[in-house]
C-alpha cells in the first residue's frame, strides 16, 4: 500500500507520495500492487488534478439510449453487471456480495431491494444500538439535550464582558466553562445529537441489507432538505427522517409531500410556521410569544403607512421549485404568493419546548379565495393547503421533474429523454407511486446499458461509505468517517440551502476534494481511521480505493 499521505505539492519537497493507478479494474481480480515513496515522484496534487480531469467526461445521453438491455456474454460480463447494480442500487459491494447476488440471481436481488420490508436486517440494529439519541422524540431531545436558557444568557453575558478584543479561543474557553456548570442538567449536548444522526446514516449505508431503501431515504432527505444547523431543527431532523420520510419513501408521492409539509422540521426550516395573513386580527400582549413562539401581532401606530407583514413565501416557493414542479414547471411569482396565502396558518405548537406538533391556526389564515396555476381555490381553511398539495403532486410537470431527478440518480447526470418520458408516464398512470417509477427506471435498458456503467461520480458520502464497504472494515465508531465526508464538502444534515446536495459530477470533481479522497484511501488501507478496524484477511490497497474507477459508480 502507499506510504505517507497525499498532500499539496511544495516545490521544496524532496520526497513525494506516488501511486500506480492501473488500468480499469476487473471486478473478479482487484489489484494489490504496492505504491512506493521515491525521489522525484509524481506530485499528489497533480495526480489529483489528473484524476479530476478523468472524471469530468460526460456520458452522452444518446449512448445510454440503447433499445434493449445487452445480455452478458461472458462470466466477467455478468460480474460487471452485478457490480453495476450494487453500485447504483446501493453503496457498492462488500466482500462476498457479488457472489451472493450471483447465487440468487440479479433479477431476484433487484426485486428484493424494491421491497425492503421483505428483507431481514438484524445486524444493523446491533450497530445502531449505542446511538441513544436516534430513537428519541423531538420532545425528549429538547428536554434533555438543549442548552438551558439560563446557560445561554450567561454565555451571552460572558461574551459581552470579554468584548470584541477577545480571541476566538478565549470565547470558546469561556463557553466551555459555563457549559460545564450546566452539564449535570443535560444528558448530552446538541452537537452529540447531530453527530449521532451522522453516524447512524453512515452505519445504515455500510451495514444495511436494504441497500436500495437507504439510497431512497437519502434521495428524499436531500430532495426535501432541512438544515440541522437552524435553531431547534437539529432536534427535529431525526424524527423527520424516521417518522416522515422513511415511512413514505416507497408509497404515493402525494402522501410524502403532505407529510413533509406538516412536519415541524420543514415548518421551522422554511419559516412557514410564522406565515400569517398580514390583515389578521392582532393578538393581545398576553397571547404574544417570544421570537421562538408565535410571532406577536401589534397594532399599527397611528399615522404609520400600512405595510405588508406576516406572509412568508419561502415554503411556497420551494414546494414548487424544488419539491414538485421544478424551476421550469410553469408557475409564476403570482402563483408563489397565492400558494403562500393558502398555507397561512400552517404552523405548530411548542417549537422550542415539549413536543412540537403541526397545528392549523385559523386565526392567522388568509380567508380569501386564491388562484393557483389557473385553478380557483375557494376559502376553506386547512383544506386550501391540502388542495394545493394535491394539485402540485398530480401536475404533469411534477411527474417529469421527479422522473428526471430519479433517472439522474440511477442512470446518468444527463438521463435519456425517452427514459424520463416513460418514468413520467408511470408516475401519472399510478398516481405518483414511487416504487413503480423506480422500477421503471431500474428495469430499463438504459439502466443496464454499458454506457451507463461508471457514468456517475460518487458524492463524498457515497465514496466514503463504498470505501468502508469495499474494505470489509468493521466500523465501531462512524464519527471519523462522518468527519471525512464533511471535509470533502458534504457535512451530513448540514446543507443550508433548501436545494440539498447536488448528485452530478460538476459539484464534486475538484483537486482538493479528490486529494481528500486519496488521503482516506491511504488511511483506510493502513488502518489509520479512528473507529474503523481493517480486516487483515481481506486487505484492500489504497491504489484500489484511490483509483479513477472507484470514484465512479
Amino acid at each position: 500500500m502507499w506510504e505517507g499521505k497525499a498532500a499539496l505539492c511544495s516545490h521544496g519537497s524532496r520526497y513525494r507520495t506516488v501511486s500506480r493507478l492501473g488500468p480499469s479494474l476487473n471486478p473478479s481480480q482487484a489489484p494489490w500492487s504496492k505504491g512506493i515513496v521515491r525521489k522525484n515522484a509524481i506530485c499528489p496534487s497533480r495526480r489529483a488534478a489528473a484524476l479530476a480531469l478523468s472524471l469530468v467526461v460526460a456520458i452522452p445521453a444518446a449512448a445510454l439510449a440503447s433499445k434493449k438491455a445487452p445480455r452478458p456474454a461472458t462470466e466477467d460480463d455478468a460480474l460487471i453487471v452485478i457490480v453495476h447494480a450494487l453500485n447504483r442500487l446501493g453503496y457498492g459491494p462488500r466482500p462476498g456480495d457479488v457472489e451472493r447476488v450471483r447465487a440468487i440471481g440479479l433479477d431476484e436481488w433487484i426485486d428484493e431491494q424494491l421491497h425492503p420490508d421483505r428483507i431481514p436486517d438484524p445486524a444493523l440494529a446491533a450497530h445502531l444500538a449505542s446511538l441513544r439519541t436516534i430513537r428519541l422524540s423531538t420532545g425528549d431531545l429538547l428536554a434533555h439535550y438543549e442548552v438551558p436558557r439560563e446557560a445561554k444568557k450567561e454565555i451571552q453575558a460572558r461574551r459581552a464582558e470579554l468584548g470584541d478584543g477577545a480571541s476566538e479561543e478565549q470565547m470558546r474557553e469561556a463557553q466551555r466553562e459555563l457549559m460545564q456548570k450546566y452539564r449535570d442538567r443535560m444528558d448530552g449536548t446538541p452537537q452529540e445529537v447531530v453527530q449521532e444522526l451522522q453516524s447512524a446514516k453512515i452505519l445504515r449505508a455500510v451495514y444495511s441489507e436494504r441497500q436500495l431503501d437507504e439510497v431512497m431515504a437519502d434521495f428524499w432527505m436531500n430532495h426535501f432538505n432541512v438544515f440541522a444547523g437552524k435553531g431547534p431543527v437539529k432536534f427535529m431532523v431525526g424524527e423527520y427522517e424516521r417518522d416522515v420520510v422513511r415511512p413514505h419513501a416507497w408509497g404515493k408521492f402525494e402522501d410524502l409531500l403532505r407529510a413533509t409539509a406538516e412536519s415541524p422540521a420543514m415548518l421551522f426550516y422554511l419559516d412557514n410556521w410564522l406565515s400569517a395573513d398580514p390583515n389578521a386580527p392582532s393578538f393581545n400582549d398576553r397571547g404574544a410569544r417570544s421570537a421562538f413562539g408565535r410571532r406577536p401581532f401589534v397594532p399599527r401606530p397611528a399615522g404609520e403607512p400600512a405595510r405588508k407583514r406576516g406572509l412568508n413565501e419561502n415554503y411556497a416557493r420551494e414546494i414548487m421549485e424544488l419539491h414538485t414542479l421544478g424551476v421550469d414547471g410553469g408557475y409564476t411569482q403570482k402563483d408563489v404568493t397565492e400558494v403562500a396565502r393558502c398555507f397561512t396558518g400552517w404552523t405548530m405548537r411548542n417549537p422550542r419546548q415539549s413536543q412540537p406538533q403541526f397545528l392549523f391556526d385559523e386565526r392567522i389564515h388568509d380567508r380569501g379565495d386564491k388562484v393557483v396555476l389557473g385553478h380557483r381555490i375557494r376559502s376553506g381553511g386547512k383544506n386550501e393547503g391540502d388542495e394545493v398539495i394535491h394539485l402540485l403532486a398530480t401536475h404533469p410537470s411534477t411527474a417529469r421533474f421527479l422522473s428526471y431527478k430519479l433517472a439522474r440518480r440511477f442512470v446518468a447526470d444527463e438521463p435519456p429523454k425517452a427514459l424520463v418520458d416513460r418514468a413520467a408516464e408511470t408516475f401519472r398512470k399510478t398516481a405518483g407511486d414511487i416504487r413503480a417509477v423506480v422500477k421503471t427506471i431500474v428495469a430499463s435498458p438504459e439502466f443496464a446499458s454499458p454506457a451507463a456503467r461508471a457514468a456517475k461520480v460518487k458524492t463524498p458520502f457515497e465514496f466514503v461509505v463504498s470505501a468502508a464497504r469495499a474494505s470489509g472494515a468493521e466500523v465501531d465508531d462512524a464519527r471519523a468517517l462522518a468527519g471525512r465526508v464533511a471535509a470533502m464538502g458534504m457535512p451530513l444534515y448540514l446543507q443550508q440551502p433548501p436545494t440539498g446536495y447536488k448528485d452530478t459530477a460538476d459539484a464534486w470533481v475538484s483537486t482538493s476534494g479528490l486529494l481528500a479522497r486519496l488521503n482516506l484511501a491511504l488511511d483506510l488501507a493502513a488502518g489509520k481511521v479512528r473507529g474503523v478496524s481493517a480486516d487483515p484477511s481481506r486487505p484492500v490497497s489504497a491504489q484500489t480505493l484511490g483509483s479513477p474507477e472507484f470514484q465512479r459508480r
